[in-house]
């Protein structure tokens, strides 16, 4: 699955049959390298330079760390132990330093002998191990090491050059040991295909790819660096941006029934009573839908659009003009909070016209229906007729849309809400349910960076709404260290009575549900990765909701109307409580990420985020949008244990200093790997990308788009470029294939 050139004999040939099965075993269970190919494409790290030596200084703790130092000094101990009483055991303590700090390396029993021989004072090496405490002091117990030194043949040609590269390496295997396993299989880089076309390397002066491989893994320079990254930076772009713009193309064969509205109907009737006018940017947008719905070529547009921008509605506005053209809407929603969030909010802005078939309704009225896993099998049955028969022209649901039992009419558009909940086959399932492929509309209020956009949802146009609608209040958004300040956190319940006192309403969100299942964010979910404890608030389980609500019942909000809204109550209770909420009859809601998305409380002024530090930035960014629907202005406060100066902190300093959820976006991105994005937005497997980075090399995405889209347009079958169309082989597999053809 990985974005790299497929690589002809012997670059194809399996890396035990060079290597030898004990090293291939360990490179394919831990690196996930198979073949030559796939070892020549695993990349230094960074370098160490042999007159520079790595910092001690900063060492993290129990990380596998390599480092290039010199021995100061070396002393052999004997000591009695269980296994030599008599005081014949022998430890071996070796201080290493690089001028920065000192660092004590520890080898025991027999394994002291080599180490005591090779590691007099004066020589220099590479060390590899993790990094734990004695006595107060940092140590590498049993380190792996290489010594560097010019004397013989093998290592004046090992480690040519004055730079070393150091590789991302295991416990398992050292980075020297995959340097030495690289420089065994490097003469093969010569037979690689080139994937780029001659006019666009040329044009921008990048090397071949046999010199960018050469270059990478011994280099001599950093120039020889920096050519290098800036090749291979342009085939991860280049090749993920022409597969991408051939799914565009095909897309553009496939054939759609034009959707044009009719001049005097359904959407002009929904615009002439609603209450208010769109915004620049929400007329904007459905202009660019409404030009795509009227092609005969199906739509396949992203619109993502800051949290209460009006998405909805736009939207809304989309599905009628396909029911005006005769046509049917679906609207896929995540969850059954949110379909019958949407189903209600769409009911109340249509008002007479969402009442096809019933009196009162408007002539011009379609039916509006709600599906959902849990309906009663009369209403459940109702709303498959209506489907079929073509009665209700929009519904909404969520994955009980795509069952085999739901027929349509006619359906003629699909809006995908908050896509990233959604599998591919998911998605893929509901759009082949149209006579012909439906157009789609894709909606997500996660802030996606363009270069993201353009990298991860290449397939789709996308259309931005950045704009609040007139009326939407500021929200005051601070960090209350509950650890630090004990007495902020009670202010922040003081604050919450103020709130529900001026007649408003208050959201306290946790992470957990707390009644002993496993769960999402519990720290008893079978596989989860443990966090590295900053401090103690790290090692207790997250806050849940039954556990919080019933302090707050009893303790600062008592007197006050509390109720709790989480995943796992049956559908129907899940509804009542909202609906109680939305009607003001409940004061104070505590529930997990269910409200995350969608949920529309004008009244709700007042959020408290417990263990904030425990959900992602964009996460945050979502839930505080739930505040200050209204005229009333809102107030979100993050509280969390953890201490000033840790990440976690910082992280949500930068939440509470701005409502822009595109640099928020951005920091978001920045914390983590681009391959948590990309691997989780693609077909779930290891990121393709080693070299690009989404964010900086936005210059770079940008400009292989373009060149992608050129070249696909002149030639969508690449047959001029076999090395380009083996290049997209080994990306496109049958997984991902599938993946970029459901896009």
């Amino acid at each position: 699955m990985d974005l790299v050139p497929a690589l002809k004999e012997p670059l194809q040939q399996p890396l035990k049959s060079v290597l030898g099965p004990a090293t291939a075993k360990v490179m394919a269970e831990h690196l996930g390298l198979h073949t030559v190919g796939d070892l020549l494409h695993h990349y230094p790290r960074r370098y160490e330079e042999r007159g520079q030596l790595t910092h001690l200084a900063d060492l993290p703790m129990d990380e596998h760390v390599t480092v290039v130092a010199q021995v100061a000094d070396a002393r052999l101990h004997s000591f009695a132990s269980a296994r030599a009483p008599r005081g014949k055991g022998q430890r071996l303590e070796v201080t290493i330093t690089d001028g920065s700090g000192r660092l004590q390396l520890v080898f025991f029993g027999s394994g002291v002998h080599k180490p005591h021989k090779d590691l007099l004072p004066g020589t220099r090496a590479m060390f590899s191990g993790k990094v734990s405490v004695f006595n107060r002091r940092l140590q590498l117990a049993h380190p792996a090491y290489e010594l560097l030194r010019a004397d013989t043949d093998e290592s004046v040609e090992a480690w040519a050059g004055a730079l070393i590269p150091l590789y991302p390496a295991t416990a398992k295997l050292e980075s020297w040991k995959i340097g030495k396993a690289i420089q065994t299989v490097l003469p093969s880089a010569q037979e690689v295909l080139d994937p780029l076309p001659d006019s666009l390397r040329d044009g921008r002066g990048l090397v071949s790819l046999p010199e960018a491989l050469l270059k990478i893994h011994r280099p001599h320079t950093k120039a020889d660096i920096a050519d290098a990254r800036a090749r291979l930076k342009w085939d991860e772009a280049f090749v993920l941006q022409v597969a991408l713009a051939r799914r565009r193309h095909a897309d553009a064969q496939l054939p759609a029934v034009p959707r044009v509205p009719a001049a005097d109907g359904l959407l002009t009737s929904f615009d002439a009573r609603l209450p208010f006018s769109l915004t620049e940017g929400q007329r904007k947008v459905s202009k660019e839908i409404f030009d795509d719905l009227a092609t005969d070529h199906p739509m396949h547009r992203l619109l993502q659009g800051e949290v209460g921008s009006g998405k909805t509605l736009v939207a809304l506005r989309a599905m009628l003009a396909v029911v005006d053209a005769g046509g049917q809407a679906a609207m896929l929603a995540p969850t059954e909070v949110l379909a019958q969030q949407h189903h209600r909010s769409v009911v109340e802005m249509m008002g007479e016209l969402a009442e096809g078939g019933m009196l009162g309704g408007s002539e011009r009225a379609t039916k509006v229906v709600v599906l959902t896993g849990s309906m009663g099998t009369a209403a459940r049955r109702q709303a498959l007729l209506d489907l079929v028969t073509g009665e209700a022209g929009i519904v909404i649901g969520t994955h009980a849309l795509i069952e085999d039992k739901v027929r349509f009419h006619d359906l003629g558009l699909v809006v995908v809400d908050e896509q990233h909940r959604f599998g591919v086959e998911q998605r893929d399932a509901l759009r082949g349910k149209g006579k012909q492929p439906p157009h789609l509309l894709v909606m997500t209020a996660t802030p996606i960076p363009r270069t993201v956009a353009m990298t991860v949802f290449g397939d789709l146009e996308t259309s931005v709404l950045d704009q609040l609608p007139a009326g939407r209040s500021p929200i005051a958004s601070h960090v209350v260290p509950a650890a630090d300040k004990p007495h902020f956190l009670a202010r922040a319940w003081e604050r919450v009575r103020e709130e529900v006192g001026n007649g408003h309403q208050a959201y306290v969100v946790c992470p957990r549900i707390g009644d002993d299942v496993d769960e999402p964010g519990s720290p008893k979910k079978a596989g989860a990765k443990k966090k590295p404890p900053e401090d103690e608030a790290e090692k207790r389980p997250p806050l849940a909701v039954l556990d919080i609500a019933d302090q707050l019942a009893k303790g600062p909000l008592h007197g006050l109307g509390v109720e709790v809204l989480h995943g796992r109550m049956p559908p129907d209770d899940k509804d009542a409580v909202m609906r109680r909420f939305a009607a003001g009859d409940t004061d104070v809601l505590v529930a997990t990420t269910v409200i995350e998305v969608g949920v529309n409380v004008p009244n709700a002024t007042a959020m408290v985020i417990m263990d904030a530090d425990r959900f992602g930035v964009s996460q945050l960014h979502q839930l505080r949008g739930r505040v200050g629907r209204g005229t009333a202005p809102g107030l979100c406060l993050l509280v969390s244990e953890m201490p000033e100066a840790s990440a976690a902190r910082q992280r949500l300093n930068a939440v509470a200093a701005t409502l822009d959820g595109f640099e928020l976006s951005r920091i978001d991105l920045e914390q983590r790997r681009e391959g948590d994005v990309l691997g989780q937005a693609q077909s779930g497997a290891r990121s393709s990308l080693r070299v690009l980075a989404v964010i900086e090399d936005e210059e770079v995405i940008a400009e292989a788009r373009e060149e992608a889209a050129r070249l696909v347009a002149a030639d969508p079958e690449l047959e001029t470029l076999p090395g380009l169309r083996t290049a997209l082989d080994a990306l496109l597999d049958e997984e991902r294939e599938q993946y970029l053809d459901k896009g």
